[in-house]
């Protein structure tokens, strides 16, 4: 046998032995076996260099060090989950559901894990890479630490697609986070706080030899690629099985939305019972096909819902309500705690919302209050303990004036909370602003911080984002922690977030209620910042999806002298304040005006890819059949309920070959 066929050998053996350990819990030789069999390997490797694979075993032990984790975007967008805490809740989603596509529903019910996503690339078999989450959009590539977990498979087993992600959690079991704390004590360390925390930080060490030494497992649940080899959510589960993947058996498919609350219940008891921390229940319609037909908001899947598990409460003393301002002035009145454990955190603050919740639960300084975790992720207060009030309470008076400027507040109404008006001479609203304009979803300037954003404006450097752009090195090294290469790095952030397209930077000028979604329609509309920065509420209203009070919002933003010559700077330093004409030439009117719904499967092209089609040529597409529906493009398999209702309208029904050839 030839050293080459000997280490290929070894690491076959190896990794065999790690997934029947660690994936089958069916060990077939001793810790000891395995042991000398890797220190065999690490030898051979070390002696013979040009055998190198990044998929070896031996990598699982870490020693690699990374210092800047790199950007990556997700080739499959990782969307939120929204939320349910009740059946009614449930009841409500299956009704939606149930109107949007054909054919009989069914679930798949799997348990939500509370560790830190993970999004892993496939390819050829072999891990390609590991991302974060991140914003959804774009993560850190952990790859180095992902490699040092063993229920990650570094080689696939049996059938596998050429590419894919496949999605899970990186969790700490509590047998392995209770034996860390155990011997930090003992060290004298402060003990890590909770399970979850410390998995998501152990994705950013630096040093991968000790992530390594974390007892981290990874458990899988949903795979992405085009044309995947099975046709159901629970099929695609034993794939994942199949392939080699940690994927937790707990998962049922379900026949209705009344057996998916019998899988809560009991799951809400024998949770306690295991191995992880979980903090609720994930339900998705079973069918790809039918996930397919029910699309995304612009937030989250509509063929998914996460039910919550009852929050856990405790009580403890308000000892002081302060007052927190916002970028766009908004008041949050903030309870600071007597420090208390609630869900594996130590809770020190809760949100009160605004003057209405305060005076609802008749919230006093020095009341003891009942406070939980929404979703079991931000504290809140649900009521007050009045028995134990103090004879000397004094009610709660909402502030008048801005606590950082002192400016008069004002309310708008049909509002709940109070607003500073002091636009331009509020200090947490001046840094807010420039803080939301350099966020990943927005303008994404590397080198550029939060913490750093503040630092400019106390120094009197800049005072709106525009100022970013005239900054230099000179002016920023004298600032605190920041080194020649930091200095060099920030402003080279600044200048290469010039070619961020319009879309996202009309999200990052900031204005009440333009999102991310918001923003791409105005720029798909309007094309320009000027059309749109002289555009009347009635035009704005006549965009689709834009509400009166959207309207109302941009056309008050760009009344604001200020705000226009901030924008006139900003073109004239070269930000994108247009779309780029090979967008534009990808554009086109011939279908302004037109609704059409899309359903079924499709030869020549992809029902995404369709639906971009229809909006790149100004129309729009609709979720279901209606009287304003302009044509049915009809595909394979599409459920007989949409063609019956489009007769029932007289609403043409065309094939994607003519709904192509309208565009020719």
């Amino acid at each position: 046998m030839t050293t080459e066929q000997k280490i290929n050998t070894l690491r076959e053996a190896l990794r065999e032995h790690n997934y029947n350990y660690y994936i089958l819990d069916n060990p077939t030789i001793s810790d000891y076996e395995f042991d000398i069999k890797l220190k065999e390997l690490q030898a051979l490797e070390s002696e013979h260099p040009e055998f190198y694979d990044s998929n070896s075993p031996t990598l699982r032990v870490g020693g690699a060090v990374t210092k800047n984790f790199k950007t990556v975007v997700h080739d499959y967008r990782m969307y939120s989950l929204d939320n349910s805490y009740s059946l009614e809740d449930l009841q409500d989603w299956e009704t939606r559901i149930k109107k949007l596509v054909d054919g009989d529903v069914n679930y798949t019910c799997e348990l939500k894990y509370d560790g830190a996503s993970i999004s892993l690339t496939y390819e050829k078999g072999n891990l390609l890479r590991a991302v974060t989450r991140g914003d959804g959009i774009q993560g850190d590539e952990v790859t180095t630490n992902i490699k040092t977990i063993n229920t990650v498979p570094l080689q696939l087993k049996g059938n596998y697609p050429d590419r894919f992600d496949i999605r899970g959690e990186i969790v700490l079991p509590f047998d392995g986070f209770n034996k860390m704390n155990e011997e930090r004590i003992v060290n004298g360390e402060e003990p890590y706080r909770n399970p979850r925390n410390t998995a998501s930080g152990s994705l950013k060490l630096q040093d991968s030899s000790e992530t390594a030494k974390r007892p981290l497992e990874c458990l899988l649940y949903n795979l992405k690629a085009n044309n995947l080899p099975f046709e159901t959510q629970f099929e695609g589960l034993e794939f994942a099985r199949q392939m080699g993947f940690k994927v937790p058996k707990a998962a049922k498919l379900c026949q209705s939305i009344d057996e998916v609350f019998q899988f809560i219940q009991h799951w809400d008891k024998a949770r306690h019972d295991l191995p992880y921390e979980t903090d609720g229940v994930v339900v998705k319609v079973n069918n790809l096909y039918q996930q397919d037909e029910l699309g995304y908001t612009a937030k989250a899947p509509r063929w998914a819902m996460a039910y919550k598990f009852k929050a856990e409460q405790v009580s403890t003393r308000l000892n002081e309500i302060t007052y927190q301002v916002g970028r766009t002035g908004a008041i949050t009145p903030v309870a600071n705690l007597e420090p208390v454990q609630l869900a594996g955190t130590t809770v020190k603050r809760a949100s009160l919302h605004n003057a209405d919740q305060i005076e609802k639960l008749d919230i006093r300084e020095g009341d003891e209050v009942f406070v939980e975790k929404g979703g079991e992720i931000i504290p809140k207060i649900i009521a007050v303990d009045f028995a134990k009030r103090p004879i000397d309470s004094i009610k709660t008076d909402y502030i008048t004036n801005c606590p950082e400027c002192e400016t008069p507040l004002q309310r708008i109404e049909g509002e709940a909370k109070h607003y500073c008006p002091n636009y331009s001479g509020c200090n947490p609203q001046v840094i807010g602003r420039i803080q939301h304009y350099i966020s990943r979803k927005a303008m994404d300037i590397d080198g550029l911080g939060g913490e750093t954003v503040a630092l400019l404006v106390n120094a009197a450097l800049i005072v709106n984002y525009a100022d970013l752009y005239q900054l230099t090195k000179e002016q920023v090294l004298p600032l605190e922690r920041m080194a020649e290469k930091s200095a060099e790095n920030l402003i080279k952030g600044i200048e290469a977030s010039k070619q961020i397209p319009f879309e996202r930077v009309l999200f990052a000028l900031g204005i009440r209620y333009v999102g991310e979604t918001v923003a791409k329609k105005l720029a798909k509309h309007y094309k320009t910042i000027d059309a749109l920065m002289y555009a009347s509420i009635y035009d704005l209203t006549e965009v689709d999806e834009i509400g009166e009070r959207i309207a109302e919002s941009v056309v008050e933003f760009f009344s604001v002298e200020q705000n226009r010559q901030i924008v006139e700077r900003l073109k004239d330093f070269g930000v994108q304040l247009e779309i780029s004409s090979e967008k534009l030439a990808n554009q086109t009117e011939k279908l302004k005006g037109e609704i059409y719904v899309v359903s079924g499967v499709f030869e020549s092209i992809s029902r995404n890819e369709l639906k971009k089609l229809i909006e790149d040529n100004g129309g729009r597409v609709g979720s279901s059949i209606s009287s304003k529906t302009t044509c049915l493009v009809a595909g394979d398999k599409m459920g007989p309920s949409k063609r019956t209702k489009a007769e029932d309208l007289n609403i043409p029904i065309i094939s994607e070959q003519e709904f192509l050839s309208k565009l020719s």
